[in-house]
């Protein structure tokens, strides 16, 4: 988006210097723009034609050519697969918080893995921890945004009593409130109880002699996923009856190299995935999440859009090959600016064969001439073979993006150069005192003259 506005931009200075009016050059660059986005989704290759497993193919190579720059690209066939399997596990409205990664220390990349369903480390653990049962099927989920232990009071608090059965009544009211708590939960039926506050040793030792699993201190991210997907609701008190409690197929813990993991599989609610990283050192581990990260939303993009294209400058050069051949139609100023719009286009692959070390004048004009007739057979997906160091099908290559990234690029470009160019005049903001001063001692420094207000003060001093 940059390089391309800012070419833009270059390409307008020219016709401003001219005399130009400013609206002439935006109403031009804005019809380009809309001509462009209408051959991009002519000529993109639709996912909607495929087959189940053309179409997964498809988008696998799409999260396999965002991988291919990133520090795990000697993986990415492997974490390609994993990419396209989370998100194609989501719900239709592909929610990418219902995706979580989590990074386990130690082990190969390649143990690696894809749960599906919600999975976190297993939170501090209380005495009576180990008692407790770890493995449920048809598991019912209690979420409590709420501490479940005997607090201390605090430092200024004040309590005025007269006879020492006042004090052991205050005592035994603290007692019967958090037994009060503990009691509704169990009898509400649920087998897990996860909070975001902590949950202290009497409250897991309750739990534990009754066959229940309890954990504190749970990310609150990790804990909406949960709700999501098992449908249960956080509460913040126990007091109303309704119903509450979220399901789930199976909950287990296992372990994952040095740490313990509650998974929660087989949710009915809304389907969620957690992909669990493994790597020798945390900061592989940090950039392989990020380069999922991008993965995942390419594939979003090209599930949403249905669409792909090929990468590589290939259809920067088809777009500035369409409009000077659409240009022949336009008469009047018009025709100039579209034209200089199509050679703005061309700085996307000119770039690409600068960073590769290429020549871009002689990789560009090989381009023109194979986009010259717009036709699929002749070369409409040749682009710029970085790897090779010549000209290819980037489509071939796997070279691929979905087809509305490459339109919000173009309409986000346009915008920002046509936004520029709409301004006409900038009115300065009057100066200070201090900045009028300042100016003032630099005018005299410049010409020589001595600086007033040092003599003025070296004056009121003797």
């Amino acid at each position: 988006v940059s390089l391309l506005a800012g070419e833009l931009l270059k390409e307008a200075k020219e016709f401003i210097e001219e005399g130009m009016h400013s609206q002439i050059i935006i109403r031009g660059f804005r019809k380009a723009m809309t001509e462009a986005v209408n051959r991009i989704k002519e000529i993109s290759v639709k996912l909607v034609d495929k087959d189940e497993e053309e179409k997964k193919d498809m988008l696998k190579k799409c999260a396999m050519t965002s991988l291919n720059s990133k520090l795990i690209n000697t993986y990415k066939e492997f974490f390609g697969d994993m990419v396209v399997d989370a998100v194609s596990h989501l719900d239709d409205d592909l929610n990418k918080k219902m995706i979580g990664i989590k990074k386990v220390t130690g082990g190969s990349v390649t143990e690696s893995r894809l749960v599906e369903g919600v999975a976190f480390k297993k939170t501090f653990s209380y005495a009576g921890f180990e008692q407790q049962k770890k493995e449920f099927d048809d598991a019912k989920i209690c979420l409590l945004n709420m501490e479940l232990e005997l607090k201390s009071e605090k430092e200024n608090a004040e309590i005025r009593i007269e006879n020492p059965e006042d004090y052991q009544a205050i005592v035994d009211a603290e007692w019967r409130i958090i037994y009060d708590k503990l009691e509704k939960i169990v009898d509400s039926g649920a087998n897990v109880v996860l909070s975001k506050l902590p949950i202290g040793d009497l409250a897991t030792q309750y739990f534990a002699d009754r066959g229940l699993f309890c954990a504190g201190r749970v990310n609150i991210d990790d804990l909406k996923r949960v709700s999501a997907a098992t449908g249960a609701q956080i509460q913040t008190t126990l007091s109303g009856s309704v119903d509450f409690l979220g399901t789930c197929g199976r909950f287990e813990e296992i372990q994952i190299g040095d740490e313990r993991f509650n998974m929660f599989t087989k949710c009915k609610a809304a389907k969620s995935v957690t992909l669990i990283l493994r790597g020798g050192a945390q900061q592989f581990i940090e950039e392989a999440a990020r380069s999922l990260n991008d993965a995942i939303m390419i594939v979003r993009r090209a599930i949403k859009a249905y669409a792909v294209v090929a990468g590589g400058g290939a259809i920067e050069m088809e777009l500035s090959r369409h409009l000077r051949t659409y240009l022949r139609s336009i008469s009047g100023k018009e025709q100039l600016v579209i034209n200089s719009y199509s050679k703005a286009l061309e700085v996307i692959p000119k770039t690409l064969a600068d960073n590769s070390g290429m020549d871009a004048t002689e990789i560009v004009n090989k381009l023109r001439q194979k986009h010259s007739t717009g036709e699929l057979e002749e070369g409409l997906w040749y682009g710029v073979d970085v790897l090779n160091e010549r000209v290819g099908d980037t489509f071939e290559q796997f070279i691929w993006e979905p087809e509305l990234v490459r339109v919000n690029v173009l309409v986000a470009a346009t915008e920002a150069a046509c936004r520029i160019l709409s301004i006409d005049e900038t009115v300065k903001n009057p100066s200070s005192e201090q900045d009028q001063n300042e100016a003032r001692r630099m005018a005299a420094l410049q010409g020589g003259q001595p600086q007033m207000g040092r003599g003025m003060r070296g004056r009121g001093g003797r």
